[in-house]
């Protein structure tokens, strides 16, 4: 069965046309997003190569073959491009590669037409300069460490179109018979077959992933404080629970700390609420570095901040907040003359069914104070009857 590519060609530029249209409506709030019109832009270079060859009537092949290639070569490598910002793998050496592999695959295609302008050589090398495109992309989503479901699948259909791309290309260079998209045959109906599947790989896989993206950024929203990347209160509060349940039944010790930065409403007063910012993310920084696999830690609001310590008895807690006490008071901010320094509350105790959060929190809270009336910069442990 031929097929009558013109109406192929429609079909294809009307595909991305209503990609173009339908994520420029749905995601017209982030008109910033680089990554996003990167694609957009591939997606419009894509089509009008397609739609020049629809409208090419009067126009010599050669014209016509030679700008629509060039338009999705430039298409192809931006979508590449776009897929590989997506997964934040894209930095200037890659751009610098996609410039460089992008000219010689036009230059190359550009020699073939003037030197030896014979259909099959074009199709081979406009097939695999295309293929040559996809492989970064495809090689990520399939091999990325932080790999997706979504991403392995859709690293697995690029594979599939790229094995298509250079399947096409040996069977252009090794058969007498012209292939090209306009002689009927089994190959234009390949050929047919393998241009939906790049269109809808290329539309409908980066949509997805964007849309997996933005998931994952709003539950990071949710379980994560903005300013300094550690818990929120909410999802500390729940893995504290979940903690204090499972030792109250397995009868081991946990330590609860609270703890804040010393005079920070004078920091924010003195060199401005920036500077405070830089103090809470470079302390949950120095933090963090010091804490191990299991414990949790969060900010509970303001300058204040819990850590909550899993199997940890009342020595070893000693040492982790002396450890805690002296990385802040080694922590230098530019913006902030001197050294900063926290108060510290600690509780240590074997839960029971009894036992929750809450009433931890207020024997910490309790500590804190204290430990802030005795001049600050150090820590106070309240016992538990």
């Amino acid at each position: 069965m031929s097929l009558d590519m013109n109406t192929v060609f429609i079909l294809i530029v009307l595909g991305h046309l209503f990609s173009v249209v339908l994520i420029s409506a749905y995601w017209r709030t982030h008109t910033k997003d680089r990554t996003l019109n990167i694609f957009l832009l591939a997606k419009v270079l894509q089509g009008m190569a397609w739609l020049f060859i629809i409208m090419r009537s009067g126009v010599p092949d050669v014209i016509t073959v030679t700008i629509a290639n060039s338009l999705l070569f430039a298409g192809f490598s931006l979508e590449a491009v776009s897929l590989l910002k997506l997964q934040q793998v894209f930095q200037r050496s890659t751009k610098i590669v996609y410039i460089v592999l992008t000219a010689v695959i036009a230059i190359s295609f550009h020699l073939v037409v003037i030197i030896h302008n014979v259909e099959n050589v074009r199709v081979a090398v406009a097939s695999l300069g295309t293929a040559s495109l996809m492989v970064w992309p495809a090689y990520k989503l399939l091999r990325f460490r932080q790999s997706s479901l979504m991403m392995k699948i859709i690293g697995l259909l690029y594979a599939t179109a790229i094995l298509s791309l250079i399947g096409r290309a040996c069977i252009a260079l090794n058969f007498q018979e012209t292939i090209g998209l306009y002689k009927p045959g089994i190959y234009q109906n390949l050929a047919f077959l393998s241009l939906f599947l790049i269109m809808f790989i290329g539309n409908t896989g980066f949509v997805l992933l964007l849309k997996e993206k933005v998931d994952h950024e709003l539950l990071r929203l949710a379980h994560y404080d903005d300013l300094t990347g550690i818990l929120n209160r909410r999802t500390f509060v729940m893995h504290a629970n979940q903690s204090i349940t499972q030792h109250a039944k397995t009868k081991d010790p946990l330590t609860l700390v609270l703890f804040d930065i010393d005079h920070f409403k004078q920091i924010n007063d003195t060199h401005g609420h920036h500077a405070g910012d830089r103090a809470l993310q470079q302390l949950t920084e120095q933090i963090r570095l010091q804490l191990r696999g299991a414990d949790s830690f969060g900010r509970y609001g303001g300058d204040e901040f819990a850590i909550l310590l899993p199997g940890t008895d009342e020595a070893e807690s000693d040492r982790l907040v002396e450890r805690f006490r002296n990385a802040i008071a080694q922590t230098s901010i530019p913006e902030i003359p001197g050294k900063l320094s926290i108060s510290l509350g600690v509780v240590t105790l074997v839960p029971d069914r009894e036992t929750s959060l809450e009433s931890l929190y207020k024997l910490c809270d309790r500590a804190l104070y204290d430990a802030k009336e005795k001049g600050r910069d150090g820590a106070v442990r309240t016992c538990v009857a």
